[in-house]
This record gives C-alpha cells, structure tokens and sequence, in this order.
C-alpha cells in the first residue's frame, strides 16, 4: 500500500472548496448585469482553459483582472500572447481563453463591466484557476536502467526522488511484482514557488527467486494519467546445488585396468552458476567445466584410463561459487580387476645335450591370483614347485620351478609358460622360450690361392672357411697373425677388408673373409678357427713404397742458405730406386745406406744439396721411387720457402693512363716473402692516406685506385713497399688525358687584301695528337666551307691555318676544332678581317634622284660603299666640295661590317640651285672610289621593263615585270592588249596597283595576242615605246597541256578562220561600252585625285624635311627576283637609268649571315589609292602599303660567327623616314606650282 504524503490532505481541500463553490447559487446580491459567471477551474500544465463571463448590457467595456492586475479590453490582450477574449461581443460574450497553460497562470481571476449609458459598473466573483503539473522524471538510486548485483539474503537501500509537480506526487517501490510496505517518504519545496519533490526510500532483501527481475519505483499524480515508473534489473547471487556423479552401469566403482571411464558431474542452480572440480585422492585432476545459464546447470566431464594403481582410488567433483559458504562435495571409491602386466622365465634355456636345464616362471601383480602350467612343444610338463605372494596394488604375485633332462632332439622346440584364472576366461597369458640344446661340429678346412703365389697389393684375394655340423652354428672366426679380423669402422677408410656372415646350406657352414692386398698382407698368416678345430694359410703380396718422406736440415731459408734434402722409402717389396729434379730439372743425389723395413719389405735413401735463391720460392722439389718390377712410380715433394725482400716484378707497369673525371688504377706487380706488411704511395712529396681519402683508396693488394681524375693528378706515383726481409721502391707515372681548351685564338685577325697571315689556335690538352687541329668556314653556301686555297699546319699545342694572298670572300667566320679523341672536342671562332680600298657602288649608268624644286621639298642622297677599315665619305656639288655646315644639308653615315652608308639629306629643294650633279668619295687609308648621283625634277614614270609570261592556260596568262623609274611620283599600272585580226583594244587595271605580276583573264583558246604594259602617275604615262613593256603571246587550245610558256616570240602567225568569232566581238563590244562609262566616271575622280596630290605634295614635303628619317638598307647590285618590290636597284644587264625617287625610300640589305630581315611597312592607306610595292627609294612618299620593304639598315644581330667591328659607332636610322608627310589635299590642275608643270632639267 501506498504511503500518502502530507502535503496532498491542504491541495485536497483546497479542491473540494473550489469544487464546491462553484456549484452554489448566486447569491441574492450578485449584480444582475452578468447572465454568465466564471467558475473555479482546475487543468494540467499546457492545456487549454476558458473562464466564461456573459454581460447583459453588450455595449458596455468588459475587462479581465489576474491577481488584480487589469489585463485591458483589447480582445488580443497583448501583453499576453497565449490570453485572448473570445465569443461575441454584440451578445455579451466575453470569455478568457488561456492557451498552453503553465503555472504563472495559477491565479484568481474576475470579469469586470466598465461604467456605460446603459448600466453602472459590474465585477465578478473571484474565481481560481489552478494548474497542475505533473512530475517529469524519476531519479533512482542505484541508476534507473542499469543491472544491481546483490546477495541473497542481505539487505540493501534503494531511493527514488520525483522531479517538481504540483501536488507532491506518490511514489511506491514494487519488488518482483510485489509492493513494498517498509518505505519512508518526505516532500520537499521544488525549485519554482508552488511545485513540489517527493524522496522516496526503502529497504531490500533480495532472495534467489528475484535474480534476473526488476525492482521498480513508480509515481502517481492527479496531473498524470497513468504513473510514471523507473526500474533496476537485479542481479541475485546465490550459492549453487549439491553435485551428482553419474555412474555408467549398475555396479558402482567396479572398474577393469585399462578401460576409458567417463564420469559426469552435474550441479544445479547458482548465481554465478558452480565451478567444478574433480579431484583424485584430494588432488586436482580436472578444472574444465561447461555451465547453460539458460538451466543454471554446471556440467564436468572426467575421463580417464583406469591403472592398476587407480585401485582403491577415490573419486570426487566439487562444487562451488563466489558466495558458497562451504564447498559441496560428491564421491567414489574405484574398485579395480587387472591381469598380469608381465610373466617372466629366469634360467637359460641353452644346455648341452644330455643335461638337466632349471627354470623359475615368475608373473607381474594381478587381481585376482593366476595359476602357472607348463608346456615343451605340445607336452605339458610338471612343476617342481608352486608359490603365490603378496603384490602391488592389493594384487597377488604368482611363480612356479622348473627342472628337466635335455636331449639333442628336444634342440630347437618351444617352452612356455602359461598364466589363467577364472577371472580372465577369455583371456590367456604366456610367455616362451626357444630350448637350444649345443654340440660340436665335424670337419674344418679353408678354399683359396695357393700358397706361395706372389700377388699385387690391390689384388682381391677371396679366402673361404668351411665346417659341416654343430649347434650353436660354428662362429668360424678368422685371424690374421692372431689377430682377429674385422671391417673397418670409419666409413671414411675405404673397405680393404671385407668379411662375410656365416652361412648355412644344410649341415654344412661357410664365412667368406674378402681383402684387397696390402703391404701388411705379405707374409701374413690366416687362420680360421670353429670351437678346438683351426686351419690357416700365407699370402706373398708385393707393394711398391709404403711411404716415401722428404726430411730437409732447415726450415727458415734465405738467398744464399745451403739446403740438404734426404728422401726415404720407408718400405717395398721388391726394392726402389730413388731419383731427384727441381721443377724438371733432374738433381744429382748421394745414396744412404737403408735400414730396416716394416712389411718385411725393403728400404732406401738418398740426399740432395741446394743453393737458394728468391727464384726459388715456391719450386717443388721432387723425389721419386721407381720400381722396375711393378712398373710403378711414387713422389713426394718438397716446396722450398725462401724469404726475401720485395722485389718488383717485371711485369710491373710503369705508366698508366686515365681520362680526367674518370678512374684510374696504379697496380702493384710485386714478389716478395713474406707478403708486404704495408704499401706507402707518395705523389709530390706527400704521403697518401693509406685509409683512403676522398678520391682514392688502396686495395689489398697494394694497387693505388683515384677516381674523379683531374689533370692536377698527372705525374709520378712513388711506391714504397715493405716486409721483414726488407724493403723496395717503384715510380708509376699517371697521364691524364683531358678534353682541349683553347687558350689562345687571336679575334679578329686581320690582313690586307692580297697580303699572307697566320690564324694560330693554341690549345691546352693531353695527349697533343699531330691530326688533331681542324679548320672549318662558317657560311650560308657550300663552296664557303671549302679551304682548298689555304695552309693548314700544326706544330704541338698550336695550330696554324696559313691564307697566302687574302681575297675578299675569304673573310668571314673561320672555326678552330680540336679533338684529340678525349670528348668533348674545342671550338674557337675566329673573324678573318681583309682591309681592303673604298668600292663604292656605280649604278649604270647614272643614279637619278627626283624631287620638287618649289624650296619646300628636301631630297636624300644615297651613296654606298664597300671597304675595310671605316670608309670616310665627302660629297662635291658639280665638282665643288659641299659645305656640310650649311643648315640645308645634312649627312649621316652609317657602318655595318664591310658597308658603309653616306645618306646627304638636302631640305628646301630649289630647281636653281640643287638640280645639279654631286659627287660621293668613299676613303679609306687603303684608297678611294666616287660615284655620281643627278638631282632631277619630278616628271611622269619610265616604262616599265622586263615584261614576260608566268604561265598560261587557254583562257589566261600570267604577267610579271619591273617597276621603272616612277617620277617622283605614285605609280599605276595597266595592261592594253588586241587579238590579232580583231580590231580594237581592250585594257585592264592592275589591282592592287603596286603589283608586279597579274594574271590576265577572258581570253580565247588558240588565240595569238599582243600586250602592252603601261606606267602612269600624276603627270603622265610612260607611253608605249618602249620594247621592253610589250610582249606577243598564242593562248594554247583546249587539246593543248597548259604550263609555263615558252619565251621566244611568235614569228608567224597560227593557222586558224578568218572570220570573227560571234561571241567573243559581242563581249568585245559590251567590254568598250563599260569601260567607256568607267573611264568617264574614273576621269572625274582622277582629276580631283590629281589636285589633291600636287596641293599635298607643296603643303607636306616642308613639314618632312623636319621630322625624316632615314632608312638605311642595301641591296647588291644584281636583280634579285621578279617580285622583289624591296630591291632599291635595277638589274645590270637592263641599261636603264638608276633612280632615288625621295618618296617611300626603302633601301633593303641582301640578307647575309650577319643579317636577318624583319619585314615591316607603314599602316593607315588611303582608301582609294595604293602604291607600287617595287619603289626606287622615292623622297617622303606617304602611307605606304604593307610590307612594301624589309628592314632598315639597323641594329642587325649578330651571330658567334658575325664579324664584330673594334669600337665602331654610328647613329641609328631606323627612325629617320618614320615621320613622313601626310595625307595629299585634293587641287586643280592649274594650280600646280611651275616647278611641277614640266621638266626644269
């Protein structure tokens, strides 16, 4: 039963006068404005509760208080968010819903009605709302959830404590099911005001039948619907059953020897269940044991064989756990039946015939007793007495005697002892005896050689003993001299004497003795003996030395010692003769007088004196015994040890060669005895470590080994060798050979042209090999390698390459190569300077400059030079010498290599006074050379020259041809050509203008046409007198392969009708008429072109001659290609004027190995204008078109093979014709300038 607690009896009563308050009527003085009032209302924490409050008078303000405190007519009541008024106001319905109770709402409440028009002022009765809270947890002790271990029978503590709830809740311990009376319960304050702890605490005594059930503590409250409970699992131990030996069968602790007895013990119940024992007269036998918690049963299994001592043995299985007060014990006691383990018969049983044999049978312990009878063959013979004694184990002993006349029949029949008794029906024990009744053999005799016969040693001799009769079997016993005879034991000693069993055939028996012949055997007698009988015979065995022995008169041997040497053939049969050589060499020798010799054999002896020397250390010397009989020899030899000092072989190495950075390997060819004790290397008076270093070691055997080989090792290695004899001294020279370096390689070498002069390559290298210097050319082209024309010569370290009569294309770039078959080989390079004079360029045959003489324009002149050392240049105006100090002229001078630059920069260019001829001088100290350049006016373009045909195909053809001379001015091209025997021309712009080849299109197969090749710029075309700008050509047919044409001229005409083709006068005629509208409207544009280029060229040539810069390129004076725009000279073979047009000056160097192109242009065209890409080095030409030119004459890289010029400077140009001038302004005509009307000069 439940304990109540006291704090419940004040809530009880606290509910019952709520309860009953709220079901009394209103009193006679309640207000009548309120139709419904609140009541006491009692809810569990978190749910819901509503006090209701209905006012008559719906218009009036109504407000709810909480412990006095006014919560406001707001329906939300927003101070608390879980309060709110529900129902409908209109109807008077105010009533306060609480959601999610807690205790802060546990308070008195009323409903009060403010003053209205309608009514006065109402309040409610107070009415209390209570909360109940019911307990969250339950804190057991020990830990709820977890597994106690208790003792049956003690008694223990348990506490329970409830978490806080309001009312105090009840709390009750249930042990198994049961309820326990004997608690005390106390109620605490709870940590909130108005909650409440209960402390539980009771007293346990658990019993075995509570093992593994719960001990639970459970709390009821009004606030729970069903109580909350926590439990504990108890765990009750407990002491286990008695134990019980299972016995197989009925006849406890009967048990026969021998037999497998399995006993098993069982123990029942126990918490832990039991351990168990089996104990054999109180000692412990076993301790496995298994137990089946599921039972509480704990299971022991003994097995055992049963001895005879296990007799009277007792038996027993313990039982017992960790809270047994006592050990429980169980037992039995073995009774045990066993046999006789043994019988025995004492007395020998071998007897000679016709005597009394006495025997005694004697058996081990049994239980029970055995009888004793015996047996001969099948005769059961009587005993002469019979005894039973005490035995071990409480077991009897039985034994019996004996005592019987043998006869020789009786030899060889079973006597037997046999033991039986009631208890072992099925069993029988025996024991038997062979009876051996001895007597002598009959005869005796031996099988062999016959005597006297000389035998080999090594000769099988095969000797028989035979005997017929007697028992025991005659042993037939050999003897050699008296001795017995047996085999040797030591398997290692090879088998000379081999001696057979005894063998048996009927009566008669027969040992075989086996020997293979030795010295021992001469003369030697064999006997053979059975019993008293005996037979014997002698062999004679010749043998050739037994031992032949070298004795010497001293050990220690030095150069110069004498050395006396005796050999001794100990024994042979017939007598040696005895011989000397040293290393073959045959020695004279003095005989000794012999003495006696074992084997009956005979001896010799002879000596030999020697005179040493270190030669002989380690000769053999040899002393031989030869038989003449036998045909036999045998040696023995003596190795002489001489000491000595080192000597040092003849094989030694002297010199050694190693490649540096490699290994090198000093050996050491060394005689000497003893073995040196230590072998010291010094190099340059310095000792090397003989532990070795860093780069070197020495081997045992006294070789020096150096790796990482640097030339600094090359010289000579001394070696110091020493023994205990003495010492000795060696010199062993390390060469290093080593890659060549170039010391010396004079750069430039220099040499006037003709003159002679030596380029010398020294080097530094090991070996100096006379075929190791090479010379090579470096250049561009084949024939530049070769040096056929030159000397080449080398005298040790130094190589010559020998020029005689220096031209210009031998200098260059010359590399010295050496190798000298050590890798890697040098390479020098070397510059071969030739001084020559001044060749300045001459143009044929004439240079022309153009430029406007209106005094706004400025003109450049170019002159060109080859020549070593720096050329010097001065410039003479109609054979004046120029005043370079007058503000209008400029020059610059430019040097690269063997080229030399004057560029003469003329500003404000008048027709008076510049249209002149000028002179350039190129000196240098070797000499001088000139060339003239004219000043001319602008004018219209030269015709071109150089037309011929690319390809042709049937319908087209392939046009290429050189730019002329273009007047100062931008060029264009256009192309005029007829069909023979078809009247009228037809004519074709060449886009883009600049173009040197073009294809010409929209002609007919088989056709023969002739083409004109015109040049035109502002002023003018070139017309059509010149033969080099027309060409006649014949289409092939359409049957006819296309391909390159063939460039001789047609001289008659083809075959073909004379009458026009339809179609191609049609297209004929609609060409003219297109190009005739094109023309009308290209005219008008071409006008305004016009105007617009003469106005630009007055306006911009002044502003040029201020901001030019030069380009400073140079081209040989040979054409180069068909297309090649960037030339800045004509062919020699095209007699033509040589131009310097100062518009778009493009000068190109021809690339050389000391020079690289870097193609670069101007950007920004005019739209509708382009300029020919061939220029000839025209004055401030605008915007020309991209790649119109390669690089200008700059900084140009230089390889390890490019001539470097000694401290040469000049001023860089790359910059000069940069800013050129800008766009021309379109003008009329009539407003040229006079200057550029027509031709001043």
């Amino acid at each position: 039963m439940a304990l109540r607690t006291p704090g419940r009896v004040p809530l009880l009563l606290l509910g019952l006068l709520t309860t009953g308050l709220a079901h009394l009527p209103l009193p006679a003085s309640t207000p009548r404005g309120f139709w419904a009032l609140p009541e006491n209302l009692t809810v569990v924490e978190g749910a819901t509760a509503e006090l209701r409050c209905g006012v008559s008078a719906p218009g009036s303000a109504v407000q709810w208080a909480k412990d006095g405190l006014l919560l406001g007519p707001d329906p939300r009541i927003p101070s608390f968010p879980r309060y709110r008024l529900e129902g409908d106001p209109d109807r008077g319905e105010f009533h306060l819903h609480i959601e999610a109770c807690d205790l802060s709402d546990d308070a008195e409440y009323e409903c009060q009605v403010g003053r209205s028009e309608t009514g006065p002022e109402l309040v409610s009765p107070r009415v209390i709302l209570t909360i109940l809270v019911p307990p969250k947890v339950l804190q057991l002790t020990p830990e709820a959830g977890s597994t106690v271990t208790w003792v049956a029978g003690q008694e223990y503590v348990v506490s329970c404590v409830s978490g806080d709830a309001k009312p105090a809740p009840d709390i009750t311990f249930i042990q198994s099911g049961q309820t326990i009376s004997d608690i005390s319960a106390n109620v605490n304050v709870g940590s909130q005001e108005k909650l409440f702890t209960t402390e539980a605490t009771a007293r346990v005594t658990p019993q075995s039948s509570d093992n593994g059930k719960l001990l639970v503590c459970e709390g009821s409250s009004p606030a729970l619907d069903t109580p909350i409970r926590v439990s504990v699992t108890m765990n009750v131990l407990f002491p286990p059953g008695p134990p019980v030996i299972e016995w197989p069968g009925l006849d406890e602790g009967h048990v026969r020897a021998g037999q497998s007895l399995e006993l098993l013990c069982v123990s029942r119940g126990g918490n832990p269940p039991a351990t168990l024992q089996w104990l054999k007269n109180g000692q412990p036998m076993s301790t496995a044991w298994g137990t089946e918690h599921a039972e509480a049963v704990a299971r022991s299994m003994l097995v055992m064989i049963v001895r005879p001592e296990d007799h009277g043995a007792r038996l027993s299985c313990e039982a017992h756990n960790s809270v047994s007060t006592g050990i429980q014990e169980r037992g039995v006691t073995l009774q045990v039946t066993f046999p006789p383990s043994a019988i025995t018969i004492l007395g020998s049983a071998s007897q000679s015939e016709n005597k009394n044999v006495t025997l005694s049978c004697i058996t081990k312990s049994s239980r029970p007793r055995v009888l004793l009878r015996w047996w001969l063959g099948w005769r059961q013979l009587l005993p002469t007495e019979d005894m039973v004694m005490d035995g071990l184990h409480g077991g009897h002993i039985s034994m019996s005697n004996l005592t019987f006349l043998v006869r020789r029949e009786d030899n060889g029949l079973t006597l037997t002892c046999e033991a039986f008794s009631e208890a072992f029906t099925k069993e029988t024990f025996k024991k038997s005896l062979i009876l051996n009744v001895k007597y002598p053999a009959q005869k005796l005799w031996i099988e062999g050689p016959p005597e006297g016969q000389r035998l080999r040693a090594g000769t099988r001799v095969r000797l028989v003993c035979l005997a017929i009769g007697g028992n025991p079997d005659p042993s037939l016993t050999w003897f050699k001299d008296s001795r017995a005879v047996t085999e040797p034991r030591p398997p290692q000693e090879p088998r000379r004497v081999q001696l057979g069993s005894l063998e048996k055939s009927g009566s008669t028996f027969s040992r075989e003795l086996v020997l293979i012949t030795g010295p021992s055997d001469n003369q030697a007698k064999f006997t053979c003996k059975a019993g008293q009988l005996s037979a014997s015979t002698q062999l004679v065995v010749q043998f050739p030395p037994t031992n032949v022995t070298i004795l010497a008169n001293a050990s220690a041997l030095r150069p110069g010692d004498a050395l006396n040497l005796t050999c001794v053939s100990v024994s042979s049969n017939p007598p040696v003769n005895l011989s000397w050589d040293k290393e073959g060499e045959r020695l004279e020798s003095v005989a000794i007088p012999p003495r006696t010799a074992p084997f009956k054999g005979s001896a010799a002896a002879r000596s030999v004196l020697l005179r040493m020397s270190s030669r002989d250390h380690g000769h053999r010397v040899t002393c031989r015994a030869h038989s003449t009989e036998l045909r036999e020899t045998m040696s023995a030899f003596y190795r002489l040890n001489v000491l000595y000092p080192p000597e040092f072989l003849g094989e030694q190495v002297l010199v050694v060669t190693a490649v540096e950075q490699g290994e090198a390997l000093l050996p050491v060819s060394v005689s000497a005895n003893p073995a040196p004790e230590a072998f010291n290397w010094t190099f340059r008076g310095y000792r090397l470590s003989p532990a070795g270093g860093p780069r070197h070691r020495i081997l045992s055997g006294g070789a020096l080994q150096l790796w990482n080989v640097t030339r600094a090792d090359d010289g000579l290695y001394q070696l110091h060798c020493q023994n205990s004899e003495g010492t000795a001294e060696a010199l062993v020279r390390l060469d290093v050979h080593y890659a060549p370096t170039i010391r010396v390689l004079q750069d430039p070498t220099e040499v006037n042209i003709g003159g002679s002069v030596d380029i010398v390559c020294t080097v530094d290298a090991n070996p100096i090999l006379p075929g190791m210097f090479n010379w090579e050319r470096l250049g561009e082209e084949e024939e530049d390698h070769s040096l056929d024309d030159m000397e080449k010569m080398s005298k040790g370290s130094t190589g010559r390459l020998r020029i005689h009569h220096a031209k210009l294309d031998q200098a260059g770039a010359y590399q010295c190569i050496v190798d000298n078959g050590v890798a890697p080989p040098a390479r020098g390079l070397v510059r071969l300077v030739v001084r020559f004079a001044p060749q300045v360029e001459h143009p044929t045959p004439l240079t022309k400059v153009a430029a406007a003489g209106d005094s706004t324009s400025s003109a450049t002149l170019h002159c060109r030079a080859r020549g070593v050392p720096n050329i010097i240049f001065t410039w003479t105006k109609n054979g004046v010498a120029l005043d370079l100090q007058d503000p209008r002229y400029t020059e610059h001078t430019y040097h690269q290599g063997m080229v030399h630059s004057s560029l003469l920069t003329i500003a404000n260019v008048s027709a008076a006074q510049d249209y002149a001829l000028f002179t350039c001088t190129a000196t240098n100290p070797l000499g001088s050379d000139r060339t003239n350049i004219q000043l001319v006016s602008i004018s219209r373009p030269d015709p071109p020259t150089g037309l011929k045909v690319m390809s042709m195909t049937p319908y087209s053809v392939g046009l290429e041809w050189k730019p002329g001379f273009d007047g100062g001015l931008p060029q264009r091209f256009q192309i005029r050509y007829e069909a023979l025997e078809t009247p009228g021309f037809l004519y074709m712009d060449v886009l883009p203008p600049q173009a040197t080849t073009f294809t010409l299109t929209g002609l007919q197969p088989s056709t023969r046409y002739r083409v004109w090749l015109l040049a035109s710029n502002a002023l003018g075309d070139s017309g059509l007198m010149d033969k080099g700008s027309q060409i006649s050509v014949t289409t092939p047919g359409l049957d006819q392969p296309s391909g390159e044409p063939d460039y001789q001229l047609p001289t008659e005409k083809p075959t073909r009708p004379s009458g026009l083709p339809l179609m191609p006068v049609l297209f004929a005629v609609g060409g003219l008429l297109l190009l005739s509208n094109i023309s009308c409207v290209g005219g008008f544009l071409w006008q305004r072109r016009l105007r617009r280029l003469t106005e630009g060229i007055s306006e911009k040539t002044e502003a040029g001659s201020e901001e030019d810069r030069v380009r400073n390129e140079y081209e040989d004076s040979q054409w180069t290609g068909g297309q090649d725009t960037q030339s800045s000279m004509v062919s020699t073979t095209d007699v033509e004027p040589y131009y310097h047009s100062m518009k778009d000056f493009s000068p190109q160097l021809p690339p050389t190995l000391e020079e690289v192109s870097y193609p670069r242009g101007l950007t920004h065209l005019e739209e509708d204008m382009a300029f020919p890409g061939h220029l000839y080095d025209e004055v401030e030409r605008l915007n020309a078109p991209s790649g119109a030119w390669g690089p200008l004459y700059d900084e140009v890289p230089m390889g390890l093979c490019d001539p470097c010029w000694p401290e040469e400077t000049y001023e860089d140009t790359r910059g000069i014709y940069d800013q050129v001038a800008g766009d021309f302004d379109p003008m009329e005509m009539d407003s040229l300038p006079f200057e550029l009307r027509g031709h001043l000069v």
